[in-house]
C-alpha cells in the first residue's frame, strides 16, 4: 500500500472522530478543542495534497485564530455551564432531531452521487498555476482583488463577534455575584 492514501485514512479517521467528539462532548470547551484537532486533521489533507499553503492557512488561521476567538468566547460568556440537555428534552423533539439528521444524510448522499466532477477553469489548472509563479501568488493575488470585500467582511464579522461578547458579559457583570453583594455597589 502508497504512504499517501494511509495517512490520507489516518487523518480522514482523525477528522471524522474528532467532528464526533464536538457534537457528542457536553463542554464546549472540550467540543472546541476537538474542533482544533478536526481543524489539524484538514491541515494534515491538504499537505499530502501538495496544497502546502493552504495546509499552514488552516494550522495558522483556523486551529489558530478563530479557535482562540471561540474559546475567548466561551470563557468570557461562562458557556462552560450545561445550558441545553437532550437527554432531559420531549421525546418527540429527539425523535424529531433524529430524522432530521437522517434526512440530511439522505440529501448529502445523493448530492454527492449526483453532483458532476467539474475540470478546473482554464485560468486554474496547474501548468497555468505554475506559469503565474505557483500556488501562494495565484492565491494571494486573487485573495486581495477579486475577493477583498469577503476577506474584509470576514474581519470585520469577527471583530463584531469580540464586541458582541464583550457586551454581553459587561451586561452580566452587573448581576449580584457569590457572597450576597454586586460588584458594582461595592465601587
Amino acid at each position: 500500500m502508497d504512504i499517501s492514501p494511509l495517512f490520507f485514512y489516518v487523518f480522514a479517521g482523525l477528522a471524522i472522530a474528532c467532528s464526533l467528539l464536538v457534537i457528542l462532548k457536553k463542554s464546549p470547551v472540550a467540543s472546541a478543542f476537538s474542533l482544533v484537532l478536526v481543524f489539524f486533521a484538514f491541515a494534515g489533507i491538504y499537505a499530502l495534497l501538495d496544497a502546502h499553503l493552504i495546509a499552514a492557512l488552516q494550522v495558522l488561521v483556523y486551529a489558530g485564530a478563530i479557535m482562540v476567538l471561540f474559546i475567548f468566547v466561551i470563557m468570557l460568556l461562562n458557556a462552560d455551564a450545561p445550558s441545553f440537555d437532550l437527554g432531559r428534552s420531549h421525546v418527540a423533539v429527539r425523535w424529531l432531531s433524529g430524522a432530521v439528521c437522517v434526512a440530511l444524510f439522505g440529501l448529502f448522499v445523493w448530492a454527492f452521487k449526483n453532483s458532476a466532477v467539474h475540470e478546473p477553469v482554464a485560468a486554474y489548472t496547474v501548468d497555468a498555476i505554475e506559469k503565474a509563479g505557483g500556488n501562494t501568488r495565484v492565491i494571494s493575488e486573487l485573495m486581495f482583488s477579486e475577493y477583498i470585500l469577503p476577506f474584509e467582511l470576514t474581519s470585520v464579522l469577527l471583530l463584531g463577534a469580540i464586541v458582541g461578547a464583550v457586551a454581553i458579559a459587561k451586561r452580566n457583570s452587573g448581576n449580584p455575584v457569590k457572597g450576597g453583594h454586586n460588584r458594582a455597589a461595592a465601587n
